[in-house]
């Protein structure tokens, strides 16, 4: 068992983000005092969003400035604080320079924060958000899965820097944080591993594939159906719960895959339409063979196609229900609001 005072600051690294701000949201609606690790403090159309919950909620925010790549720059963010949550990490799908864009980031960023925390002496826990993707590769790779589900047990071993760059990232980055925490007996490291996550975010122009996916719905990029393409959907603002209890729970450990539910691109299609039917979105399915001759004019590449299309997605969430106490909401009310959100905002034309 390891207690944590609530009264102490906690750090959130990334937190102009999609995931961060609902959890800051969260540590505010609970009084706590938020250490808001961020490129440039001073850039308020960053941080209004953040902000405007500090205004109206019973918790406090403070900024520092901190890069994933420069050296020591979350020491004085984490100073004085005994949980430290590290949401930052680039989730892109389309990029010019892996290793740039996202495996350094990741990876580097993982040893920059954890190593911070090696050197503050009054960290007790720390949280990183690392992703399902960290337990699987491709779809495919499932099928040999005890029960052809995801646990905490699995990891990734099919990614690499060309095939799935953002998953390798992802997993690169987990294993280097259970090598430093192992290394070390002070402080405890827990993992949440959201699959996709959706939902309202606190910033509705954030800059996050999911928010392109919906954007690719209301042009009309899959009017002729979407994909066979299946994946776990979880809601922004329950994963953000996962995070806190993930945080301040005693008895929390380990890995914890936070998905609320098995789905796919065409049920958030069929969703959208059904409540928006204006929108020009197809209900059936587009052939696989098509999605294979079209992957490179979309940026994606033909093996991404041939093992993860038409193959089911399955994930055990036990562990985050029986050992985080969480509750997911319904796939329907996340993309219906997720969707109408961003029509409320602009950022989608009304139709």
């Amino acid at each position: 068992m390891q207690t944590i005072d609530n009264t102490k600051p906690v750090m959130v690294t990334g937190a102009t983000g999609y995931v961060a701000g609902r959890l800051i949201e969260k540590l505010l609606s609970e009084g706590i005092i938020v250490h808001a690790a961020v490129r440039n403090p001073d850039n308020k159309e960053k941080t209004k969003y953040l902000d405007a919950l500090a205004e109206k909620l019973p918790g406090s925010i403070k900024y520092f400035k901190s890069d994933l790549l420069v050296d020591g720059s979350y020491d004085e963010a984490m100073a004085g604080c005994e949980v430290v949550y590290h949401t930052a990490s680039p989730f892109i799908n389309k990029v010019e320079d892996a290793q740039r864009d996202l495996i350094d980031p990741a990876l580097k960023g993982t040893q920059n924060v954890l190593e911070g925390v090696n050197r503050t002496d009054s960290v007790k826990r720390v949280v990183v958000t690392s992703s399902c993707v960290s337990i699987y590769g491709d779809a495919k790779d499932t099928l040999n899965y005890p029960n052809q589900e995801m646990t905490e047990d699995q990891w990734n071993t099919t990614s690499t820097a060309d095939h799935q760059p953002y998953s390798y990232s992802k997993v690169i980055a987990e294993k280097e944080a259970w090598k430093i925490a192992e290394a070390q007996d002070r402080w405890r490291l827990v993992v949440v591993n959201p699959s996709f996550v959706i939902g309202p975010g606190i910033n509705p122009h954030a800059t996050s594939e999911s928010f392109n996916i919906m954007k690719q719905f209301a042009k009309g990029d899959f009017k002729m159906g979407a994909p066979a393409f299946n994946m776990g959907c979880v809601d922004v603002r329950d994963l953000a719960v996962a995070h806190y209890e993930a945080g301040t729970r005693e008895d929390a450990e380990g890995r914890h895959i936070a998905s609320g539910h098995n789905s796919s691109f065409r049920e958030i299609g069929r969703i959208i339409k059904d409540k928006y039917p204006n929108y020009p979105i197809g209900k059936g399915s587009v052939p696989k063979f098509m999605i294979w001759l079209m992957a490179p004019s979309a940026g994606i590449t033909r093996k991404v196609v041939a093992r993860n299309v038409g193959y089911p997605w399955k994930a055990n969430n036990t562990k985050s229900k029986e050992k985080l106490g969480m509750t997911y909401r319904p796939l329907n009310e996340s993309v219906e609001e997720f969707f109408g959100s961003l029509i409320d905002a602009g950022v989608i034309e009304k139709k």
